[in-house]
């Protein structure tokens, strides 16, 4: 994965740092490119993953639309070669300031969460003389079978319309006049494998769109939101998700009308294999059970970890021989600042450097400044 001439660059950067491979981003793109094609899908890429410009770049390029979560991403889609028409606007806190702005902008439609805010679109858009393109996010009361944090289909999570508002949402839906209701729109949750779930997921869809189709309401675009997950436990070796299993999943469930379109959001699933979190040991310590390696990366760049227990693969870059079990842990005054546990590494030195694998996604986006922590750079492998 890296070979020496990496390494020994590596070795005069200051740590810690991201290195983004963009070579693995573009496989990985080209072959999500053929697939969607194949099947005639259209893919928003989830800008909250990471936001960084040359990753952007080189997903709008391939021709892929952007999902946005704040007024700040649907610029940054913009500024980086996203077309308006492709961007769609999710969140279950939209400002008045944001979602003018989306409407300005006139991008695809906006992922309405609630009865209350498209009434709050509603008048926005009346304000401006415009008609709002929505799409109506429906919380399905589906188990995703993910980490609790990271599930957003089930009744009592804070996303979506619930199903027991529909009936009133449609007799509502005559009253708003500066509305376009163009979509349906769900997200379960995210690092999903199980293909079952998004079986479960298509056959509840076709039972909402029946339910809104004997109402007279119809949808243009059906979309599913994203969810996918990764392996986090052998990444060299998957670099590439299951997409065409995902996708032949929605296409032998899914019944629909040959004018709708169907729509995915995927974040993770693109971005989270091409990045690496870079960084070196500071010291080894012997605790009364437990060998630390204390690094000078932690939760301040990675903090999945720390905030899901979540596992990343952690390799030596600089060290050979047998191995031994560390804690990988970092600087931060917390003792939740852990990049792993019971790791088995080669015996691991002062000045080792350390690769953190599958940090392209919730990695640097999430980064902070606790402890007045410098933000870690971005390092590009087109760069070297």
């Amino acid at each position: 994965m890296f070979n020496s001439t990496i390494i020994e660059k590596f070795k005069s950067i200051e740590t810690p740092f991201y290195y983004y491979d963009l070579e693995i981003l573009e496989k990985n793109l080209q072959i999500l490119r053929q697939l969607s094609n194949r099947y005639n899908y259209q893919i928003h890429y989830a800008l909250k993953a990471n936001f960084n410009r040359p990753i952007l770049e080189l997903i709008a390029k391939y021709g892929f639309g952007a999902d946005c979560v704040s007024g700040n991403e649907i610029k940054q889609a913009l500024e980086n070669h996203f077309t308006p028409e492709k961007i769609v606007f999710a969140g279950v806190g939209k400002t008045d300031k944001e979602i003018l702005f989306a409407l300005k902008e006139n991008i695809q439609c906006i992922n309405c969460e609630s009865v209350e805010e498209l009434g709050v679109i509603n008048g926005i858009a009346k304000s401006e003389g415009i008609k709002a393109r929505i799409a109506l996010r429906i919380n399905p009361d589906l188990e995703a079978n993910t980490h609790h944090y990271i599930t957003t289909g089930k009744k009592d999570n804070k996303f979506g319309i619930n199903l027991s508002e529909l009936d009133n949402l449609s007799r509502l839906h005559s009253q708003f006049s500066h509305i376009d209701l163009i979509g349906l729109h769900t997200h379960i949750g995210s690092q999903i494998s199980d293909m079952q779930i998004f079986e479960n997921l298509a056959r509840r869809i076709n039972e909402i769109l029946h339910d809104f189709d004997q109402k007279g309401i119809k949808f243009k675009h059906i979309n599913l939101g994203g969810g996918l997950g990764i392996d986090y436990q052998n990444p060299d070796q998957n670099q590439i998700p299951e997409y065409k299993e995902y996708f032949t999943t929605f296409k032998s469930n899914l019944i629909l009308q040959p004018d709708q379109m169907t729509h995915f959001e995927l974040g993770r699933s693109l971005v989270a294999q091409c990045g690496f979190l870079i960084s070196r040991v500071l010291y080894v310590k012997k605790g009364l059970n437990t060998e630390f390696v204390i690094i000078d990366a932690g939760m301040t760049e990675l903090i999945r970890p720390a905030l899901y227990n979540a596992y990343h693969k952690i390799i030596n870059l600089t060290s050979q021989g047998a191995p031994k079990e560390y804690d990988v842990v970092g600087p931060v005054c917390e003792s939740a600042d852990f990049l792993g546990k019971k790791v088995m590494l080669p015996e691991t030195r002062r000045h080792d450097l350390l690769a953190i694998l599958s940090a392209g996604a919730y990695a640097e986006v999430m980064a902070s400044r606790y402890n007045l922590r410098e933000i870690a750079k971005a390092v590009y492998s087109n760069n070297f």
